[in-house]
């Protein structure tokens, strides 16, 4: 992690601002993939606190968050929560995949990225957000850039001074320079822009 930090101060003076402040990285990732697809989908389009009060609902709901489970609570439990109805369809969707073998979690781990974002987009609900979510969150890649990911785009707006929050594209054109890691730069900007 430290050649990746290092690499990042080098690379961009303006990260490697937002690294001072911000501190240690400590990003873990989540070995139990379907709990943290479950996360994102229930994280997307909401805030940081409105996603971790529903997911701590679901948990207390479920017990274990698991396709069993998920699969034998009627969709009004997952109303009563906090949950949208197209997201409690896309749990549920989510769940019948992953407990017939449509969607093998376990196989993930050894596919490259565009693999991993192939199979995950065709669950009902997974966009590409979604996907390169899991792939930082639960996989541990080193080198995705959600570059749609609105928190992600105001902090670079904060922290680049620009007027605007940047597009997709420009996210990209500006990350190019944090290759290859592009997950601990956009880990350390989201955090930065918390931090204030």
């Amino acid at each position: 992690m430290q050649h990746a930090i290092a690499h990042l101060r080098a690379a961009d003076p303006v990260l490697a601002d937002v690294i001072d402040a911000v501190g240690p990285y400590d990003l873990t990732p989540s070995p139990q993939g379907f709990h943290a697809l479950a996360d994102a989908i229930v994280s997307q389009q909401i805030s940081i606190k409105a996603a971790a009060a529903i997911m701590g609902r679901l948990e207390q709901l479920l017990g274990e968050v698991a396709p069993a489970r998920l699969l034998a609570v009627e969709p009004e439990e997952l109303r009563a929560i906090g949950l949208s109805g197209q997201k409690a369809r896309y749990l549920r969707d989510l769940a019948e995949r992953t407990a017939v073998g449509g969607l093998d979690l376990a196989a993930l781990p050894a596919l490259d990225d565009a693999a991993v974002i192939a199979q995950l987009t065709a669950v009902k609900g997974i966009g590409r957000w979604t996907a390169e979510i899991y792939l930082m969150f639960a996989l541990g890649r080193p080198d995705v850039l959600p570059a749609e990911d609105l928190g992600l785009r105001y902090a670079v707006q904060q922290f680049y001074q620009l007027p605007a929050p940047p597009t997709p594209a420009e996210v990209r054109r500006i990350g190019e320079a944090w290759r290859p890691h592009r997950s601990v730069a956009s880990w350390y900007l989201w955090r930065g822009r918390r931090a204030r």
